[in-house]
């Protein structure tokens, strides 16, 4: 297992319901989501198990949901003592950042609430969207948004670099979806918008970095006890100055996620689990790098597998 890295979910990887089963069946899960129901001070277990979905898809609660299910995974398996690295895709960092031991439990989980609370009031405040770009390769829709981004209400950037040919694109709604024939017209293969509540990963959340970064340097980080490759430089940092400020930045800057992989690999990483619902991460992991080895953990029943795989 000395090869392997813990990478973990961001949003749109939730669905109702998760953990569900796990909480079910272990008192070690059920207690940390009573402990996130205390930090809170409402019933996201709730919102988890019975949603609805449009509830659970609101942003404030997407992202702690995501927290508490990956680091109830991480109480259920014990996956954090035999890995090399960790990185997580935008969200996922924080699941990161508790699984390398930099931020406590509660620390981490009001980190995310405030996180969380900041992007959806951005969102109202901001009206921003975001769009998928398949089969155009990064460079040129580097190229293609600086010819477009005029700022303000004309905001165009790059947010996510997923995979070869698979780039999301960020800014103001109306503007991002008057653009998005132009990224056909260039040869894209596919422009699809992203049911988001606002530009992730933007200028247009400046005011909400501001926010989060008061936050941040309020909160106790502490050196990681493996590498985190932070998502805006896709390189491995064990420092906890320099992943206090990565955290910070990263709300604005682009996710090199594909870097990310490539980077781990070079570092020999050969064995990636994807900590967290659904299987998102492993398949960017899986065009990425065809020779990777590729798990994942969602539910009790993949709970149980690992546990057993490790034994």
């Amino acid at each position: 297992m000395s090869s392997t890295a813990l990478v973990f979910s961001g949003q749109g990887s939730q669905y109702v319901g998760m953990a569900a089963d796990i909480i079910a069946a272990d008192d070690r899960a059920r207690a940390l989501a009573q402990r996130a129901n205390d930090v809170l001070g409402y019933d996201l277990l709730g919102i988890m198990s019975n949603g609805p979905d449009d509830e659970l898809r609101q942003t404030r609660y997407t992202q702690p949901a995501l927290f508490l299910h990956e680091a109830i995974l991480l109480e259920t398996t014990g996956a954090q003592a035999r890995m090399k690295a960790v990185a997580g895709h935008s969200l996922g960092e924080y699941s990161a950042l508790y699984a390398a031991g930099v931020l406590s439990f509660d620390d981490a989980l009001r980190l995310v609430q405030r996180r969380a609370t900041l992007m959806f009031e951005a969102g109202n405040r901001l009206p921003g969207t975001m769009a998928a770009i398949v089969g155009m390769d990064d460079d040129t829709v580097r190229a293609v948004c600086s010819e477009l981004n005029k700022g303000g209400d004309a905001t165009l950037v790059p947010a996510n670099f997923n995979s070869p040919g698979q780039v999301v694109i960020s800014g103001s709604a109306e503007y991002v979806r008057s653009c998005m024939p132009i990224f056909k017209e260039r040869g894209a293969k596919l422009v699809k918008e992203l049911q988001v509540s606002g530009a992730f990963h933007s200028p247009l959340l400046a005011e909400a970095q501001n926010g989060l970064a008061e936050s941040i340097l309020a909160t106790p980080f502490a050196d990681a006890s493996v590498a985190v490759y932070v998502n805006v430089s896709a390189s491995a940092v064990t420092t906890a100055a320099e992943l206090q400020q990565a955290a910070i930045a990263q709300l604005t800057a682009p996710v090199l996620w594909t870097g990310t992989m490539h980077a781990m690999w070079n570092d020999g990483i050969t064995s990636f689990v994807e900590i967290g619902p659904g299987k998102v991460l492993q398949g960017l992991v899986k065009r990425t790098l065809a020779e990777a080895s590729i798990d994942g953990i969602d539910t009790w029943a993949d709970v149980q597998r690992f546990s057993e795989q490790v034994a």
